[in-house]
């Protein structure tokens, strides 16, 4: 009896040792199986940034009719995410189709779909399955999509600084593109708090430094595609034309008179002045000396001379459009309201001004919408906070300071930025 004991005795302890050995493997399987899980994850979202990156540069290249040149900028930038297709040991696999062959965009042109992928060597499961000794690990990613830069912002200068931004000047255009022509080192500067948060910034100028004019807490944001050496933009809109037999009146705003009961309260076109096609000429516009002026909607108002304000009067117009053949001053502390007339949603030309300045200043409640089109000119927005401006414009210079905000928006006659700025698209 004694004997049975102990041989049931050391069975049993032969059976602990096997089950604690069992217990020990599958807990280091487990631990093998999550530090290879893990592992596995860190890789494949390394992956997706490698494919990611690799799309966009990949479809930069072929919007900007590079094609040529797609795979060289794919394998670039994925070698810079961990993913390199030269490397001597363990190549990285960069795939290229262009249109797409996978997912929801296969088949869609203007779209490039880049595949990553190589091999991983695992940490522990190895020693469980020999077949698991590699995996592999790869990602997708889809760009391009016609994600262009339709101008919004053209400075025509061909030398000198172009655009120059400061004191908190700010400019929106984050649906469009700015295009400076200007192929000097400094044909932008943002400056003293003042930014620039836009669809793209491009310039002609191949050099132009960015370390040292945008400082002093001047900003670009990083949501804008800054573009080096891009053609000129020089879009050409039709100036409004004077129909044949249109007289020109001397500027009427002649102060509180009996023509408006002493109220120095104009509307334009004022009675008895001959209005063809819609227009009324003025040899020149000056504001000055009226209580208010009321451009009428749906007119064309061709001054030969100046367009000047002040006095503080007020001046207001809704689906206006004006040519001015000098210069245009709207003075600091007039409340201006004018908007241009509209095409299917979008502002049209406010403003057609062959003279070579444009200053806007404005009010502390002014609003303005529309494209300057002011291609000689030299156009200075200095205005305060509470003035609106959802304005395009065409300029040889724009200088922005005193907290003026700018929120331009797509035009589509201006033409298109000559690059376009590629986005994820799946």
């Amino acid at each position: 009896m004694g004997g049975l004991t102990r041989v049931l005795r050391e069975r049993s302890g032969q059976s602990a040792v096997w089950l604690a050995a069992f217990l020990g493997l599958l807990a280091l399987g487990f631990m093998a199986l999550a530090v290879d899980t893990g592992y596995f994850f860190r890789e494949k979202r390394m992956a997706q940034s490698a494919a990611d990156a690799a799309a966009i540069a990949a479809a930069e290249e072929a919007t900007s009719g590079n094609s040529g040149n797609m795979q060289a900028a794919a394998n670039a930038v994925a070698k810079m995410n961990g993913f390199d297709p030269g490397a001597v040991s363990n190549p990285a696999t960069v795939q290229i189709n262009s249109p797409p062959k996978y997912g929801s965009y296969a088949g869609s042109s203007g779209y490039t779909e880049v595949i990553v992928s190589r091999q991983i060597p695992t940490l522990l499961l190895g020693v469980f399955s020999p077949s698991r000794t590699e995996l592999t690990v790869g990602a997708r990613a889809v760009s391009g999509g016609g994600q262009s830069a339709p101008t919004c912002i053209c400075v025509e200068a061909p030398s000198g600084q172009g655009l120059n931004m400061s004191n908190n000047a700010q400019l929106v255009a984050s649906t469009c593109g700015i295009t400076v022509d200007s192929s000097s080192s400094n044909a932008v500067g943002v400056v003293g708090s003042a930014g620039i948060n836009a669809l793209s910034l491009g310039t002609v100028s191949t050099n132009w430094d960015n370390s040292n004019n945008v400082n002093n807490a001047g900003t670009i944001s990083s949501n804008t595609k800054v573009v080096t050496g891009v053609a000129t933009c020089s879009p050409s809109i039709a100036a409004p034309a004077l129909p044949n037999g249109t007289p020109c009146y001397a500027n009427p705003i002649q102060g509180w008179t009996a023509q408006n009961n002493y109220t120095g309260v104009y509307t334009l076109p004022m009675s008895g002045e001959t209005v063809v096609s819609s227009t009324v000429c003025y040899t020149s516009l000056d504001t000055s000396d009226a209580a208010s002026v009321t451009f009428s909607p749906g007119y064309t108002y061709y001054v030969q001379g100046n367009f000047t304000t002040g006095g503080g009067a007020p001046i207001s117009g809704s689906g206006v459009t004006f040519y001015i053949g000098g210069t245009v001053n709207i003075a600091n502390g007039v409340t201006a309201t004018l908007s241009a007339p509209t095409s299917n949603g979008v502002p049209q030309t406010l403003f057609y001004v062959a003279g070579n300045t444009v200053t806007i200043q404005g009010g502390s409640t002014s609003n303005f919408s529309g494209l300057v089109y002011a291609p000689n000119a030299a156009v200075t927005l200095n205005n305060g906070t509470g003035t609106t401006m959802n304005m395009d414009f065409v300029a040889q210079t724009l200088t922005m300071a005193g907290g003026a905000t700018l929120n331009s928006y797509a035009s589509t006659n201006l033409g298109t930025l000559n690059t376009s700025v590629a986005k994820l698209a799946e």
